[in-house]
């Protein structure tokens, strides 16, 4: 009779407690100031788990009367671009060529900016610093034989005079940015896959193993890291990272928000977004860049979710169901991004409440449309004819051709979005409308970069800037 009685209880024990070890119950390590954040009442405009495919509001005339910012693109601890101060006219162009990275689509490439210099690499891991006319300052390369036939892709930060460089084959390092000289060079356990954030003397980087690692500037040394997820799912889209009033805010591979003590690695709290954890689903899971202002931090996925997240506590201010994983933008109290299928759409900050949907790649057939109007001369300088011919693709060209959205920049007057083919779609911000659709490679371009009233993109084999 014992035996059966604790049979039973064996039973009821394992049918009602959790081994999930990132429930926080069974892991050896205990925080006792973390805080995991259960489900609660969230307020989400469409109930229903339908993707947004119609244009609403579409007549709705849109001003903003923001301030547009100058450097947003440099050492941005927020990963918030806001409205950027560029008003070109795309019609100069300028080419800053490096060999062919392969699987260009894959990355999501970061460049550089150095006074009026660029910085980026190429195919083998070099370093290449380039002047504003195209022409290179330096060129290192600090990979050995074997190391170079890998094909390291490379993510960049700049700090002051020194230049921080982590790889996707476990390397990190850094270099003077005047000269390209090497400060010091180490090796991780595992390849990295995130932003890089600097702050004060220190640099924040995460790798696959979803490991949050703080690392010093000056010689390499690590600080403290933080371990997000025991998960072996390893994300298939570069990691995000944000920094405000000395707390850091990541996201890892399975779509968990979490907060540290940027000073100690202290876990302050940690918002999962994702029940399902098979590792199908996770692997799939492809989540936008984490934005963030005073309040919350917004970010969106491919699973039609778009959330917005108190900064302090991490409970969950609204969610709406919008399909995306680019990074979107808060100007104000307003929220814009682009869905999968081509929708721009803006939101209200506060409610989550859908202010306006216009339809930018199915107003294609409307639109006049540039065909291959930039000739590039050697790489150098090149004038866009004023006679350039104008023609109206089909509707159902445009929907054939799978255009996804790369990513955009909400500049002065226009919205500015680059897609997987190569194109770049200018966006009215007042009415949502495409103006015009400008080629510039047949192939993926990057989410567009502006510095100094020019407007930057990167394709696998060059730099483009217009004017």
């Amino acid at each position: 009779m014992n035996n059966i009685f604790k049979y039973l209880l064996v039973l009821i024990l394992l049918n009602n407690c959790s081994l999930d070890t990132k429930s926080g119950i069974w892991t050896e390590k205990k925080d006792t100031k973390t805080v995991k954040i259960e489900k609660e009442n969230v307020t989400q405009v469409f109930i229903k788990d339908e993707i947004l495919e119609k244009e609403f509001n579409s007549n709705l005339r849109l001003k903003l009367s923001s301030r547009s910012t100058n450097n947003s693109f440099t050492n941005n601890l927020t990963n918030n671009n806001g409205r950027v101060n560029y008003n070109g006219e795309l019609k100069k162009v300028s080419k800053f060529k490096f060999s062919k990275i392969k699987n260009f689509e894959y990355y999501e490439p970061e460049l550089i900016f150095d006074a009026d210099n660029l910085i980026f690499f190429d195919k083998k891991g070099s370093i290449i610093k380039f002047d504003s006319n195209s022409k290179i300052v330096w060129k290192k390369n600090y990979y050995n034989k074997e190391e170079k036939k890998l094909n390291p892709v490379l993510t960049l930060a700049q700090s002051s005079e020194t230049l921080i460089i982590a790889d996707n084959i476990s390397k990190f390092y850094a270099v003077n940015v005047k000269d390209g000289s090497l400060l010091w060079s180490n090796y991780n356990s595992s390849p990295f896959n995130s932003q890089i954030k600097i702050y004060n003397d220190k640099f924040f980087v995460i790798d696959l193993n979803n490991v949050l690692r703080c690392i010093s500037i000056k010689d390499g040394k690590e600080f403290w890291n933080v371990k997000a997820d025991d998960t072996f799912i390893k994300s298939q889209k570069k990691l995000s990272i944000i920094i405000i009033d000395s707390i850091l805010y990541f996201n890892n591979s399975t779509g968990d928000i979490t907060a540290v003590d940027i000073n100690t690695g202290s876990m302050l709290w940690q918002r999962p977004t994702q029940n399902n954890t098979t590792y199908e689903d996770a692997f799939l899971l492809k989540n936008s860049n984490i934005v963030a202002n005073n309040e919350m931090i917004i970010f969106s996925n491919n699973r039609n979710e778009f959330y917005s997240i108190d900064l302090k506590t991490g409970s969950l201010r609204w969610k709406q169901n919008i399909n995306s994983s680019v990074q979107p933008t808060i100007i104000n109290n307003l929220v814009f991004t682009v869905t999968k299928e081509g929708f721009l759409i803006i939101l209200d900050s506060k409610t989550g409440n859908i202010l306006r949907i216009t339809d930018l790649f199915g107003q294609s057939n409307k639109t006049k449309s540039k065909k291959n109007p930039i000739n590039f001369i050697d790489g150098m300088f090149a004038k866009i004819p004023e006679d350039s011919r104008f023609y109206i693709p089909p509707k159902e060209t445009i929907r054939k051709n799978n255009f996804l959205p790369v990513g955009f920049v909400v500049a002065s007057k226009n919205i500015y979005l680059t897609t997987n083919m190569g194109k770049l779609f200018v966006v009215d911000i007042e009415t949502g409308k495409t103006k015009s659709i400008i080629k510039i490679d047949s192939n993926q371009i990057s989410r567009p970069f502006i510095l100094n009233k020019n407007l930057f993109l990167i394709k696998e084999d060059a730099i483009i800037k217009l004017d």
